[in-house]
């Protein structure tokens, strides 16, 4: 099945937000992209609800450094508040992602075209993306671009023994992928060999958490334009 993805993701700065840090109004990163934001990423990239995407590897290309900066967040109530934030500093990823078909969602069995989307994928990437790319939050902006996953020299490359970066959120669980109405958190301890972290399925993680009872968005061929008619329109004006 033609479904890989593997591109280079590089910025000036990244917040890849620890929720445990947000209580007080200030934001500290983890050392590593989560899989939820690096599937967020992804799906910038290319998203349709027909699929949904599983990130299979990220390997970290330079030394994790962090740097600390006092901010004025945005404060509805008139107060002028300081906050410190402390960032990632010039990150380099290559990560490695595949999709699979949604069969959570049989209104989109019409739209289940694995070379259609594989090639629109790789379209989007060369194109570095169809959304704009952020690195954990919306002031860290991203760029994305092909690679061939494991090329290139990386700064852990030669690492003996594992990093271990503790328990860190893996994801969320939305009910278009699970199947259940629910919103849920899961949890997960990553380590990394050699610079590359290999994530686990969300489905593999045992310790998830219940947030809230949420229903999916419904799509059919109602709501959802096919490429091909909308080729025609355009080529019939």
């Amino acid at each position: 099945m033609k479904n890989t993805l593997e591109f280079q993701l590089y910025g000036d700065y990244a917040l890849f937000t620890d929720p445990l840090t947000k209580i007080g109004g200030e934001k500290l990163t983890y050392d590593v992209p989560t899989y939820q934001a690096l599937k967020g990423i992804v799906e910038s990239i290319y998203w349709k609800p027909t699929l949904f995407f599983v990130i299979d590897k990220v390997r970290v290309m330079k030394p994790i450094q962090m740097e600390s900066k006092g901010v004025r967040p945005i404060e509805y109530r008139g107060r002028n508040t300081l906050a410190n934030y402390t960032y990632l500093k010039d990150v380099c990823y290559q990560v490695r992602a595949h999709f699979e078909f949604n069969f959570n969602r049989p209104d989109m069995t019409f739209d289940r075209n694995e070379g259609k989307h594989f090639n629109i994928m790789q379209r989007s990437l060369k194109a570095g993306g169809r959304r704009d790319i952020f690195l954990g939050t919306r002031e860290c902006q991203g760029y994305v671009e092909p690679c061939t996953f494991g090329e290139g020299k990386g700064f852990y490359d030669n690492y003996e023994g594992e990093i271990h970066f503790g328990t860190m959120v893996h994801g969320m669980n939305y009910p278009d992928e699970t199947g259940k109405n629910e919103l849920e958190v899961r949890l997960w301890k990553p380590v990394m060999k050699k610079g590359i972290i290999t994530f686990q399925r969300p489905e593999k993680c045992t310790l998830v958490r219940k947030i809230k009872e949420i229903t999916p968005k419904h799509f059919d061929k109602t709501n959802v334009e096919s490429a091909d008619s909308l080729a025609h329109k355009i080529g019939g004006e």
